[in-house]
């Protein structure tokens, strides 16, 4: 089930985002993703973000972020992984928002992929000032 983030999902969100990160962008130092955690927690609220609950045990498993029609991230738990629910959460984006547009790391590919996939198109590269890596 999808649902609206509610305040209280706070600290399993966070946990599912460094998590995922570090998981995911092992070309960028964990210590970046630890030492942005509490800016991220502390911003994350203003986001509009919906969650994922698994259905027989209540529990988030993934969520997307977004900021008016930018994709901030899709983050889905390791073991929840490659089970369909980032292709959930994304087409619940896709029925609130009329357009959506993303930036993904090139080293990313596994989700490149996805969003390729899901009809997405590489429009521009560009270099993260905060990691110096390319987008």
């Amino acid at each position: 089930m999808i649902r609206q983030y509610a305040n209280d999902d706070i600290d399993t969100v966070m946990k599912i985002w460094l998590d995922t990160n570090i998981q995911a962008h092992d070309f960028i130092s964990a210590d970046y993703w630890k030492c942005n955690f509490d800016m991220v927690k502390e911003i994350l609220p203003q986001a509009e973000i919906y969650v994922h609950e698994d259905d027989g045990t209540k529990q988030i498993d993934g969520f997307i972020g977004l900021n008016d029609t930018y994709i901030e991230g899709i983050f889905v738990k390791k073991a929840a992984q490659s089970k369909g629910i980032g292709k959930q959460l994304l087409g619940y984006a896709k029925e609130v928002k009329s357009t959506l547009r993303l930036s993904v790391y090139q080293k990313n590919e596994k989700a490149i992929q996805f969003y390729l996939r899901e009809k997405f198109c590489s429009q521009a590269e560009c270099v993260d000032e905060n990691t110096g890596k390319k987008n």
